[in-house]
């Protein structure tokens, strides 16, 4: 973080200084954990279900902490004292952001994608000016300030993913980082069950194109009709990325290679370039568009987008990431999160890996959570797309995801072909006895049925 004085902070927060200086300078990173607390930092203390931040408060000090944002005064401690630290901790990245003029801010939303893209616009701004951007999937209120906190005067990009439950999410968020380029990638049914509709997400997912600042540019998903209306929702530059002739930067020619990573030629500014992706799945040949249209924007040239896509590689944890195991299984971890889109996309790279290494394919699947009303009927047509792209063996871990095995089984799967379980124990033990050398398995699921654990188990086995 760019210096700040403890007085700066307390003004910008709506804070009180208890038992610290207002010249105190805070030089080092703000923080949430107190294990990750650096001489001359700042640490912002939570009241959680479990842990109490307010705790931690001394441990930090001693550990060279500048000060704490609290609640309520610790005894002995230096605190800048407010009534909501989620707030304030809004307010003080809002503060360091307002100090960098010069900072290209590339926000990006969509209902699936958002991480996989930003970490492609990373890899491609990185090595032209020093990049800023949320590990993982940090896009929320509060990971969302906390990367922005990692700005400084060095820095010359900040890739913001900015994710959301409620119309007025992003609103909030682009406060906070006011975007140059605000880039969305589609409108899914990500969240549906807090939204109500798609045309509620889209109008939330819009808020991004009506923040881009004077000057600015966004860029939109020529192949999404909600998206492409959001046009009409913004004064500034507009680039539209997709595979229909309409897209100013698009794809075309778009082949798998046996491990299912896509190749395409890509055709931006007048130009056409080869890209082969190390990435895996069709459905990241959009990620790749949006990605390149964005970093255009951004002043990059056509010949350094196209080789940054050509070098670019997976960074976020279960991800589509593929490993093949001693003994010739194959495991696709994709068990961070799921939505209809992404399950969808997933299966059909299933599929294409499969094909092309002639083996036989396993879909293990825990539920999509946040479907509200729509879940039985998602989680349904997520079995019956299973039986109709072939997948050879289908396995559904937990309650909700039950539907998945029934719309399986009224398709048209047979024998056990289809199977449900309860856990992912259960899964596991099932999978130890029927996988056979050459099998390619793909795990998928929210994370909160543990289905990221049995992909780790199931990598962890073959290497003992």
């Amino acid at each position: 973080m760019i210096p700040v004085s403890c007085g700066q902070i307390a003004e910008a927060v709506g804070g009180e200084l208890v038992g610290v200086d207002s010249e105190a300078v805070v030089d080092g990173p703000v923080v949430i954990d107190s294990r990750k607390v650096e001489p001359g930092g700042l640490f912002v203390a939570f009241a959680g279900e479990k842990v109490d931040g307010h705790d931690y408060v001394a441990a930090v000090t001693e550990a060279g902490a500048v000060a704490s944002i609290t609640t309520r005064p610790i005894e002995g401690a230096p605190c800048i004292v407010v009534e909501d630290a989620q707030a304030a901790l809004g307010e003080l990245a809002r503060l360091v952001i307002s100090k960098l003029p010069d900072l290209v801010i590339v926000g990006l939303t969509g209902s699936q994608g958002k991480t996989s893209t930003k970490d492609l616009i990373a890899q491609l701004l990185a090595p032209y000016g020093e990049t800023v951007a949320p590990a993982g999937s940090h896009n929320n209120e509060l990971g969302h300030p906390l990367t922005a906190l990692q700005a400084n005067e060095r820095t010359r990009f900040l890739v913001a993913e900015m994710g959301a439950r409620h119309i007025g999410d992003i609103t909030y968020l682009c406060r906070i980082t006011p975007p140059k380029i605000g880039l969305v990638l589609n409108v899914g049914h990500s969240h549906i069950g807090e939204f109500g509709s798609q045309d509620a997400i889209a109008q939330g997912k819009g808020e991004l194109i009506e923040a881009v600042l004077p000057g600015g540019t966004a860029v939109l998903n020529a192949d999404d009709p909600r998206v492409a209306a959001m046009t009409s929702r913004t004064k500034e530059s507009v680039v539209r990325f997709g595979e229909g002739p309409e897209a100013d930067v698009r794809a075309t020619d778009v082949v798998l290679d046996a491990d299912g990573r896509p190749g395409f030629t890509l055709h931006i500014a007048d130009t056409q370039h080869a890209v082969q992706l190390q990435l895996v799945g069709e459905h990241q040949v959009p990620n790749a568009l949006a990605a390149a249209a964005a970093v255009q924007a951004a002043g990059l040239t056509p010949e350094q987008i196209a080789a940054g896509l050509n070098a670019a590689t997976t960074q976020s944890k279960w991800r589509m990431e593929v490993t093949e195991r001693a003994d010739g299984v194959t495991v696709i971890n994709d068990a961070y999160n799921a939505n209809p889109e992404s399950m969808r996309a997933a299966l059909k790279a299933l599929v294409a890996i499969g094909r092309a290494r002639g083996a036989r394919t396993w879909a293990v699947l825990g539920p999509m959570g946040e479907l509200g009303d729509d879940s039985q009927q998602e989680h349904d047509g997520v079995g019956r797309l299973v039986v109709r792209l072939d997948v050879n063996r289908l396995v559904a871990v937990g309650e909700a995801a039950r539907p998945i095995h029934l719309g399986a089984s009224l398709e048209g799967s047979w024998g056990n072909e289809s199977a449900y379980v309860e856990t992912s124990d259960e899964a596991l033990e099932l999978l130890r006895k029927e996988l056979r050398q050459g099998d390619v398995v793909l795990v998928k699921a929210s994370r909160f049925v543990g289905l990221d654990r049995l992909a780790t188990a199931l990598l962890e086995e073959a290497s003992q």
